[in-house]
């Protein structure tokens, strides 16, 4: 099985176990004398049964990712430095938004804003780092569909 065929396994799992615990609280309880629609003991069979499938393949993904490697970074190291430039990527565009935002002056008199940083020169460190979020991206894609899962 191929990495890729694990994540995608792990997220239909995660969703069944979600759709699971929906299903377990609409049946948890019922009038005295009624039946719930669907029996809860079947249900809590399924879910640990999906559970424990998980736990499984979050092992052997988190597994494969330490050991999968292109060059001499591994996959989990890939990962990291994309959840970084993500989160640096939101911080910047955000930063970005705020100091080239147009304050109107009503009269003269008004204090004029102006941004704190050049902007154009900010936007092109955004593009790069998205640039390289993407090539980061594209690297961890590829490896997901080459690499056997451990």
């Amino acid at each position: 099985m191929k990495l890729a065929e694990a994540l995608n396994e792990r997220a239909d799992i995660q969703r069944r176990i979600a759709q699971l615990k929906a299903r377990l609280l609409n049946n948890s309880k019922v009038q005295e004398g009624e039946k719930p629609a669907e029996d809860p003991n079947e249900l809590l069979k399924e879910l640990n049964f999906c559970v424990q499938r998980l736990e499984e393949l979050i092992a052997r993904i988190n597994k494969t990712n330490c050991y999968a490697k292109d060059g001499s970074v591994s996959i989990t190291e890939l990962i990291a430095h994309k959840d970084v430039l993500a989160q640096k990527l939101g911080i910047y565009r955000d930063f970005l938004n705020s100091a080239s935002a147009v304050v109107n002056r009503i009269t003269k008199t008004e204090i004029k804003i102006q941004p704190s940083v050049d902007v154009r020169a900010l936007q092109k460190q955004i593009d790069m780092m998205s640039k390289a979020y993407r090539e980061t991206d594209t690297k961890i894609q590829e490896l997901n569909w080459t690499t056997e899962l451990l």
